[in-house]
């Protein structure tokens, strides 16, 4: 195969944040070819969009800004060049228009990734814009091309300019298996390690618990840790914990289980009821009911949480049907859980770490590879899920377009 030899600017990665920067350098009037190692583009962004594409949020600004945490004070610029209003109107530019739902979440009338990817893949070729699939970049050869893996073996590729936005490492089945890291560190750049966000965790549980409860939801609980508490729903697994109210204090559970190697959090099965509420109707005579159906019959408790509760009770070396009803209200507004581990990388939602965000300039260009610049998950920032994720690699691949562009139109 032919090198490609006369290109204004490669980017490697056809997930959102790279079809971004391709768009915004197209548009300037530059010669673009999208690389990419899976054999279709977006792959991640389709399979985020089965249960309906969360694109953005629709809260307030400096709200959403929040939820970048120590990241904020980097990704401001971005967003406010292309943040949540923006990506509605590029969206609806496409004939995706988009709606707020109940949670404040905005999705695609569509609902699914696939036809707002097809109407911007198609969009793309209109401008100009070359996609080689089944290209896994390996790094800069001798003469400082790009090189890549091919079906047809080892391909260099010269281009002016270079963006980078291969994602993270979760999901490593739809591309993106942090590989570059070592690439990059190899050229003098700082990248922090790659860590698991938006994670599940592992929990000490028994064998009998974990035999009858994986699987089983826990709805409107509460869970408190690091002087953080949110609400909404997690689900047990075999090996711990997961679900959406998990993944909104993954970040802290991770970090405190990285320094201290394990993390302490605390359920309320029933934050609506105070513990002099959930004491009065414990206090009740219990008559022949079994203790499981005196818990789900006073206090509301689902099976799973009365599970969890015995759970608890057995690992504290206490019979739950000993306890006063003023210990066991507390007791069921604070279920202790003890985390041991993250879940695996591969199977988180999202990842943290990557090229530190001091390693970039304003334009999204490496300070040490001149004319390489990099968006999206290969960055050091994280967030919650609920449509931030995306933004910020929409809003980092326009950056990193940008500058690209402005790059080349200088040289």
């Amino acid at each position: 195969m032919a090198d490609i030899v006369d290109i204004d600017a490669a980017v490697i990665g056809a997930g959102p944040a790279g079809l971004m920067a391709a768009e915004q350098l197209a548009r300037g009037g530059m010669r673009v070819t999208v690389f990419d190692g899976m054999g279709a583009p977006a792959r991640k962004f389709l399979l985020a969009g089965r249960g309906g594409l969360n694109l953005t949020h629709s809260e307030a600004l400096p709200d959403f800004l929040a939820r970048y945490g120590a990241a904020q004070v980097h990704l401001t610029p971005a967003i406010e060049v292309f943040g949540p209003q923006q990506l509605r109107a590029w969206a609806d530019e496409l004939g995706q228009p988009t709606f707020v739902g109940t949670s404040g979440r905005v999705f695609p009338v569509a609902m699914k990734a696939s036809p707002l990817l097809r109407a911007w893949l198609r969009r793309l070729d209109a401008q100009g814009v070359q996609l080689r699939l089944k290209h896994r970049w390996t790094g800069w050869d001798g003469e400082g091309r790009l090189s890549f893996d091919t079906a047809d073996g080892p391909r260099s590729i010269a281009a002016r300019a270079t963006v980078l936005a291969l994602g993270g490492a979760s999901w490593p089945r739809l591309g993106s298996d942090g590989s570059w890291s070592d690439l990059l560190a190899r050229k003098g750049v700082t990248v922090a390690p790659l860590k698991p966000a938006n994670c599940g965790f592992v929990a000490a549980w028994s064998a009998l618990f974990a035999d009858k409860y994986q699987g089983a939801p826990l709805k409107n609980v509460a869970l408190a840790f690091g002087g953080r508490t949110v609400r909404g729903e997690a689900v047990i697994t075999r090996d711990g914990i997961e679900g959406g109210a998990i993944y909104a204090i993954s970040a802290v559970l991770r970090d405190a289980i990285l320094a201290h190697g394990e993390a302490k959090l605390s359920i309320a099965l029933r934050p609506d009821l105070t513990a002099a509420d959930l004491a009065a109707r414990l206090a009740k005579p219990k008559g022949k009911q079994s203790l499981s159906t005196y818990l789900r019959k006073a206090a509301g408790l689902s099976p799973a949480g009365i599970g969890l509760l015995q759970e608890a009770a057995h690992g504290s070396g206490v019979a739950l049907a000993t306890l006063p009803a003023d210990q066991l209200a507390a007791l069921i507004n604070a279920v202790p859980v003890r985390l041991i581990a993250t879940a695996p990388i591969a199977k988180a939602i999202s990842t943290a770490g990557g090229i530190a965000l001091g390693e970039i300039d304003a334009d999204y260009m490496l300070r040490k590879l001149p004319g390489v610049f990099a968006a999206g998950e290969m960055l050091d920032w994280e967030a919650p899920t609920g449509g931030y994720l995306l933004t910020a690699c929409f809003a980092t691949g326009v950056m990193a377009g940008r500058g690209a562009l402005r790059w080349l139109q200088c040289a």
